[in-house]
């Protein structure tokens, strides 16, 4: 089944190139390009970067790829909404490290059962060296704990942290877009490789999956931008769909 998935693969990504990018990334350039410099320009960042690149699996749909993009992307909303809750250029800088550090860490333990809670567990250890404060490093860890959908929140006592939560949170969710159908699904059936048949048979289920997080945003801007990456992703999902059942019904 590898070669029929690495066909999808290239198939998926031409029909994503032919959407448009969610509207986030245009509205909010220069959000995502401050969160993007530190990123590359934060010697702290970089040291962890190349410690996630070491040490998480590629090979289940939430690798390296995955993180940076997360990471990005939280970063970008701790800025715009960092400045609605009144920071300063500071204060909003080290929040904006802090929640990069969150999306670096946040799927470490991504193949254990409960991986939020052990993501949270190790990040705690890797964090040590590193010179973050002990609040800075709780903020990260509940962050972690509290990332997944479809389940209770973790209690989080300060604004500052709980922000921290609904940034990685919404960073999260919007890789279930388009990024969804050019990278994640993929490296998951890559690692999987189930028949084409039982692919199809779940895909349902993953579509309503979809369809359920609109729902779930967290934070002001992405409660607003959010639901556009998930359609976005339903409707490359449904051309692909219609895709595998014209040329692939063999399979079927």
């Amino acid at each position: 089944m590898q070669s029929i998935y690495a066909r999808l693969r290239e198939q998926a990504r031409q029909i994503v190139s032919s959407f448009p990018p969610p509207d986030f990334y245009k509205d909010h350039s220069q959000a995502y390009e401050y969160s993007s410099r530190l990123f590359r320009a934060d010697p702290e960042i970089r040291k962890l970067c190349r410690f996630v690149s070491d040490n998480l699996d590629d090979d289940f749909g939430h690798g390296l790829q995955h993180a940076i993009k997360v990471t990005i992307d939280a970063g970008a909303l701790m800025n715009i909404e960092g400045q609605a809750a009144g920071y300063g250029e500071s204060q909003l800088r080290r929040r904006t490290l802090i929640v990069q550090c969150a999306g670096l860490l946040h799927d470490t333990m991504r193949k254990k059962k409960d991986h939020s809670r052990h993501g949270a567990d190790y990040a705690r250890t890797v964090l040590e060296g590193y010179s973050l404060s002990y609040d800075e490093i709780e903020d990260v860890c509940r962050a972690i704990e509290d990332h997944e959908a479809f389940k209770d929140n973790i209690p989080i006592e300060t604004a500052e942290g709980l922000l921290i939560a609904d940034c990685l949170y919404d960073a999260d969710k919007f890789r279930w877009g388009p990024d969804n159908f050019t990278d994640t699904l993929w490296d998951m059936v890559s690692f999987l490789n189930p028949p084409l048949s039982k692919f199809m048979a779940r895909y349902p289920q993953g579509m309503a999956s979809l369809e359920k997080i609109k729902t779930t945003f967290r934070t002001e801007t992405g409660r607003q931008y959010g639901p556009q990456f998930l359609d976005l992703g339903l409707a490359i999902g449904q051309k692909l769909h219609d895709l595998i059942l014209s040329e692939y019904a063999e399979y079927l």
